[in-house]
């Protein structure tokens, strides 16, 4: 293909985004965020509990959970995405991951009626996150994570430059995914890289020393992603040490759109939010953050380890469906609850457990406002595949 200048890239990435969308009914609910939230608050009869003011992730969907390590090492599945990250209703996390297992479930063309056990366990797994003194006790993981997670802990360096950049050579090879920089973006990140914070910011993994000696040996735009096309996204390849190599990953905040609540504070820069909620939801990746300003924007900064991995869920079945769906939710759940007291926890647990019908373990609320998304999102989607996917080559 031919690789764009950084003036032409807007027209390339909002193509490739659409496109991107119109692969599944999954992949296009994953790029939609915004459509999301204002679908879900026009609709008829619109109701959600009213949780505590936490940190919640604001796009809790499948592609934004999976395996992450720890400055120490550890390796477990936490939330691993906070662009929409805000002080809000802990409510819309659990809905949009109902939505997600619901259109998962749809692209692997399992029955309605498992669309409905999945969400009785993810009601079921949620609220085991939020026991308290001896309710509170640790979910086993279904065999499709163990797999995952045993995978992470044996990736290495190399197999993530295989998969990254192509190659284990000290270079970021330009073509598909990797467009060239413009001459203030290079300056830019040399700059960036001359300070003591991204210093530090590499130094507090591996047990590397303090004052090792970092090297930038190449940068490229990065075309990652879905709902974040589009925004600034950079791949750095360090030298560390004159003999190790480490691949940073800087990428624009913007405003979220996930509705916060009002009066409350947060950071008014919306790289600080995005820190300040990754820290409190997911610690393992939070400790490796920092945020910065790069060309008058705000971004926030992580060294990717070989073992920070998607969970790939497709084509699963009922079983791992099901099992998934407890999992998930939660490890959501414990994000949330380990924001709150167990006053908290007591009092959102018997709130979520209002208006359950006798013949249906899951509550009204959640039911109702899936099966109205899903509506929508299906029109949505097959009007987004005549709008743009017929347009694009191979359609």
């Amino acid at each position: 293909m031919k690789i764009p200048s950084p003036d032409k890239r807007r027209e390339i990435l909002i193509a490739r985004r659409n496109k991107k969308m119109a692969l599944s009914p999954h992949a296009y609910m994953r790029g939609n965020t915004t459509q999301y939230y204002e679908w879900l608050h026009n609709q008829r009869g619109h109701s959600l509990p009213h949780g505590p003011a936490i940190w919640i992730c604001g796009d809790c969907h499948l592609g934004n959970l999976g395996p992450l390590a720890g400055a120490d090492g550890k390796v477990d599945v936490q939330i691993r995405d906070f662009d929409q990250t805000v002080i809000g209703n802990p409510a819309h996390d659990l809905l949009r991951l109902a939505l997600s297992l619901a259109t998962a479930a749809r692209d692997s063309n399992l029955p309605g009626v498992v669309t409905a056990h999945m969400l009785e366990h993810l009601m079921e797994g949620y609220e085991q996150a939020l026991g308290t003194g001896e309710e509170r006790t640790l979910m086993q993981k279904p065999d499709l994570v163990k797999i995952v997670i045993r995978g992470a802990h044996k990736r290495t360096w190399k197999k993530l430059a295989k998969e990254r950049i192509a190659d284990t050579q000290p270079e970021i090879p330009l073509g598909k995914n990797f467009w060239p920089l413009s001459k203030s973006e290079k300056n830019g990140i040399s700059q960036l890289f001359e300070k003591r914070e991204m210093l530090e910011l590499v130094t507090s993994l591996k047990s590397r020393n303090d004052d090792t000696k970092i090297e930038v040996i190449d940068a490229a735009y990065w075309v990652k992603g879905c709902s974040s096309l589009g925004l600034l996204r950079y791949a750095v390849l360090l030298c560390v040490g004159g003999d190790d190599y480490c691949l940073i990953d800087i990428k624009e905040a913007v405003r979220a759109v996930a509705p916060r609540y009002p009066r409350v504070g947060m950071p008014r820069d919306n790289a600080g939010r995005v820190i300040e909620g990754t820290h409190k939801m997911s610690p393992a990746l939070g400790e490796r953050m920092i945020a910065e300003r790069f060309m008058e924007h705000g971004v926030f900064i992580r060294e990717l380890l070989p073992q920070d991995l998607k969970l790939e869920l497709e084509q699963m079945s009922i079983e791992e469906a099901i099992r998934m769906s407890s999992y998930l939710a939660y490890v959501v759940g414990c994000a949330h609850a380990r924001q709150m007291d167990d006053e908290t926890r007591k009092s959102w647990r018997s709130e979520l457990k209002l208006n359950r019908s006798k013949s249906l373990d899951t509550p009204a609320w959640l039911w109702k406002n899936v099966v109205q998304l899903m509506a929508s999102h299906e029109a949505g989607y097959l009007e987004h595949c005549r709008k743009y996917a017929l347009r694009l080559e191979g359609y």
